[in-house]
C-alpha cells in the first residue's frame, strides 16, 4: 500500500508539470518575418527602359506661313514715284521642302536718259525654298535657296521722250510729253531665291531675301523698251535683274510629325 501511494504522487507530479508547461507555452505561432529581395540588373534595365518609353518624342511643326514685304508697303513713303505691295506664304512639305509663292502689285515710273515712263502692273511667282539650316531643339529658323518662275502682266504709260540729235550744234530737243498707254504687256522669268528668316517671337518671323532674275519671254511695247517690269524690277538695258524683300510674317500649324531618330552605322571592325 505504501508503494501504491508513492507511484500515485509520482503520476500527479508529473501531471502537474505537464499543466503547467502547457499554460506557459503560447497557442498562436508568431508571423515569419519577410526579407525583400533586392532587384536584379535585369529588372533596373527593364526599369529604365520603360523611363524611356514615357519621354515624348521630339516632333516637327507643319503649316501655313503668310506675310507682308515691308520694303515694298513702306517704300511709297519716302519714294513718290513708286507704289506697291507683295504678299508672301509658303507651305512646309518635308523637313527641308517648302512650297514658297509671292504675290504683288507694283506702279513705278522709271526715268531714262531719254524717256520717262511708268509700269503698272500685277505679278505672281512660285517655286520652292530648300532649308540649309540644322535648327536646335524646337527652333524654326530657315536659311534657305530656293527656284521660282515669274509671270506679269502689266501696262506701259510712255510720259516724255527726247529724240536723239546726233548734230546738237542748236542745243538739246527738249523733252516731248506723250501720254500713251500700251497694256496688254507680258513677261515671264526665272529666278534664284537666297533667304533668311528668323522667329522673334513665338510664330512670327522676320525675314530678309535677294533674287537674282533672268527674262524667258518680255512683250515689249512698239517704239520702246520695257525699263521696269513689276515683280522682276529694272531691266538694266538686258535679260538680267535683281531684287530683295524684307518681311514679317506668321507661321499657322496645322498639323505635327515625329521626328525619326537618326540610326547611325558603325563600321565593321577589321
Amino acid at each position: 500500500m505504501k508503494h501504491m501511494s508513492k507511484y500515485f504522487s509520482s503520476i500527479c507530479l508529473l501531471f502537474s508539470m505537464f499543466l503547467t508547461q502547457a499554460q506557459e507555452t503560447p497557442t498562436t505561432t508568431s508571423p515569419k518575418e519577410v526579407v525583400k529581395e533586392k532587384p536584379n540588373a535585369e529588372a533596373k534595365k527593364t526599369a529604365e527602359v520603360a523611363k524611356k518609353d514615357s519621354i515624348p518624342a521630339k516632333t516637327d511643326r507643319y503649316g501655313l506661313r503668310v506675310g507682308v514685304d515691308l520694303y515694298k508697303l513702306t517704300r511709297g513713303f519716302y519714294d513718290s514715284d513708286y507704289k506697291g505691295v507683295e504678299f508672301t506664304g509658303d507651305f512646309r512639305l518635308t523637313k527641308n521642302y517648302y512650297l514658297a509663292a509671292e504675290l504683288g502689285f507694283e506702279d513705278k515710273k522709271t526715268d531714262d536718259a531719254r524717256l520717262n515712263s511708268t509700269a503698272t502692273g500685277t505679278y505672281i511667282k512660285a517655286g520652292f525654298d530648300y532649308n540649309m539650316y540644322e535648327n536646335w531643339l524646337d527652333m524654326e529658323n530657315i536659311l534657305s535657296v530656293g527656284l521660282r518662275g515669274g509671270f506679269s502682266t502689266f501696262s506701259q504709260q510712255l510720259n516724255t521722250y527726247k529724240i536723239y540729235n546726233p548734230d546738237p550744234y542748236w542745243g538739246e530737243i527738249p523733252p516731248l510729253t506723250s501720254g500713251q498707254k500700251y497694256s496688254g504687256l507680258s513677261a515671264t522669268w526665272i529666278e534664284v531665291a537666297l533667304g533668311l528668316k528668323a522667329e522673334v517671337f513665338n510664330n512670327l518671323f522676320v525675314g530678309f531675301g535677294v533674287q537674282l532674275k533672268t527674262l524667258v519671254t518680255n512683250k515689249k511695247p512698239s517704239g520702246f523698251d520695257n525699263l521696269y517690269i513689276p515683280g522682276f524690277n529694272r531691266t538694266y538695258n538686258g535679260n538680267f535683274g535683281v531684287g530683295f524683300n524684307y518681311t514679317v510674317s506668321y507661321f499657322i500649324p496645322i498639323y505635327k510629325k515625329k521626328v525619326l531618330p537618326e540610326i547611325v552605322k558603325k563600321a565593321p571592325k577589321k
